[in-house]
C-alpha cells in the first residue's frame, strides 16, 4: 500500500555558529543555478555559504576553509568584527555585498566580489563596508543604538536601509557616500542616511522589507506593519495585527521561474507571521491582503513556497516546523530535528529546498523537490528527516 505521506529527505545540518542564529536568508539565483545564503548570529560572526550545499567553503573545488579563492571568485567564508550579537543579514540583489545588523550599534556593508577568506575588524563599534580581497573596511556607518534590520531594494545593490532600538528607518545611497567620503575605512555617521517617516516608529524595527515597488519600504514594529513611501518619506498605510510580529519577509522566485499560477500571480508577497496567525499580502506594494491563516498555535518564523502553494512555520515555545498547504490550511507535515526554537525560515530562489535557523545554534536545510539535487540523491526507499 503507498502511503499518502508526503515523502521526507534527511535534511543538511549546517555547523560553525556558537549561538542562537536568529536570521538567515539566501540570496537571488545566479549564473549555473548557483546562489549562497548568508546568517546572522548571536556570536557575531555572520557566515556566507553556498546555497545548495550549506558548505562555507566549496569541496567540489578542493579548497580548504580560509584558502585564498581570488582565481575563483568564491564568495565563502565568515565575517568576523561584531562585538555584539548580528540581528540579521542579507546579500545584494547581485550579491556584491552583504548587510549585517548588530546589537554593537552598527550595520556592516560587506563587499563581496571577492570573499576569499575570514577578514577580522578590531575598530567595533561602527557600522562598515569591507573589501574582502583585501581585508581593507570601505565604509563604517555608526548609529546610536542596537540596529536589529537591514534590506535592499529587488533591483538595486547601492541602497541599503537600516533600522533598529533607534526608531527610525534609514536608507543610505551608498554610491554617493563613495563620492561624499572618499577613501577606505570612512566613518558614515547616521544622519547621512535619509531617514524615511520620522516620527511614525514607536517601539524598535525588526524588520525591514523592500517591495517590487522600489518606492515602498515595509518595516514590523511591535504588532505594526507599516508602508512607507520613499519619495514623500511619509507612512502611508499601517495595520495592527494579532500579535507581536514574529518574521516578517517579502517572498519570490527567481524572475525567470515565476509564474501566473503560483501564490501571488507571479509577484513578491509579504509573508508575516504575528501571534497564531500567518498574512500574506501581494501587489507591486505588498498592499493586497491575499490570506491569513489562524493556527492553533503561537508562530515563531514563516516561510512561503509561491511555486509549491505551501508554508512552513516555526512552533513557538516548540521546536518543530510545520508543512501547510497555502489553499486551506491543512497541515501536511511536520519536520524534527532542532532542538531549540525556529526564528527564520527562508526557502531557495528555485523552491528546490528549504532552510530553517534555530536558538540550537545550527541551520536545517530540506530538499523540497523530487530527485537529485545538490548534496540529496534521489531513490525508491523513502528517507526520514533527522531527529
Amino acid at each position: 500500500m503507498t502511503s499518502e505521506a508526503p515523502r521526507q529527505y534527511v535534511p543538511l545540518t549546517c555547523h560553525g555558529h556558537s549561538r542562537p542564529v536568529p536570521h538567515m536568508s539566501f540570496s537571488h539565483l545566479e549564473k549555473e543555478e548557483t546562489y549562497y545564503m548568508i546568517s546572522a548570529c548571536k556570536d557575531g560572526n555572520p557566515m556566507l555559504r553556498d546555497g545548495v550545499t550549506g558548505d562555507w567553503y566549496d569541496l567540489a573545488k578542493g579548497l580548504e576553509p580560509f584558502e585564498s579563492r581570488v582565481n575563483n571568485k568564491d564568495r565563502i567564508g565568515t565575517f568576523i568584527g561584531h562585538k555584539g550579537a548580528v540581528w540579521q543579514a542579507r546579500l545584494s540583489p547581485d550579491a556584491s555585498n552583504a548587510a549585517t545588523a548588530s546589537a554593537d550599534f552598527t550595520a556592516y556593508v560587506l563587499y563581496c566580489s571577492y570573499f576569499t577568506k575570514t577578514w577580522a575588524n578590531t575598530d567595533s563599534p561602527f557600522s562598515k563596508i569591507w573589501d574582502t580581497h583585501t581585508g581593507e573596511v570601505l565604509y563604517s556607518l555608526q548609529h546610536d543604538h542596537i540596529v536589529r534590520a537591514v534590506a535592499y531594494p529587488p533591483d538595486n545593490s547601492d541602497l541599503v536601509a537600516t533600522g533598529g532600538m533607534e526608531k527610525k528607518l534609514r536608507v543610505f545611497d551608498l554610491a554617493e557616500l563613495a563620492k561624499t567620503y572618499p577613501g577606505k575605512a570612512a566613518t558614515i555617521p547616521a544622519s547621512a542616511g535619509f531617514e524615511i517617516g520620522e516620527g511614525v516608529h514607536t517601539s524598535s524595527i525588526k524588520f525591514i522589507c523592500w517591495t517590487k515597488d522600489p518606492n515602498i519600504v515595509v518595516t514590523a514594529s511591535d504588532k505594526t506593519i507599516r508602508w512607507l513611501d520613499l519619495p514623500s518619506r511619509s507612512c502611508i498605510k499601517h495595520e495592527v495585527l494579532d500579535g507581536e510580529i514574529k518574521s516578517c519577509e517579502v517572498v519570490s522566485v527567481a524572475q525567470e521561474l515565476a509564474s501566473s499560477t503560483d501564490i501571488g500571480g507571479g509577484k513578491p508577497v509579504l509573508a508575516v507571521s504575528a501571534g497564531k496567525t500567518v498574512y500574506f499580502w501581494g501587489g507591486d506594494q505588498a498592499m493586497d491582503e491575499l490570506k491569513r491563516i489562524v493556527l492553533p498555535y503561537s508562530i515563531a518564523s514563516v516561510g512561503l513556497d509561491v511555486k509549491g502553494r505551501k508554508l512552513v512555520v516555526g512552533e513557538e515555545p516548540g521546536t518543530w516546523a510545520k508543512v501547510i498547504r497555502y489553499d486551506d490550511g491543512v497541515e501536511l507535515d511536520t519536520h524534527k530535528g532542532h532542538h531549540g526554537p525556529i526564528w527564520s525560515i527562508a526557502f531557495s530562489p528555485d523552491s528546490k529546498l528549504y532552510a530553517t535557523a534555530s536558538e540550537d545554534g545550527t541551520i536545517k536545510m530540506w530538499k523540497n523537490c523530487d530527485g537529485f539535487y545538490g548534496l540529496w540523491r534521489g531513490g525508491a526507499t523513502t528517507e526520514r528527516s533527522a531527529e
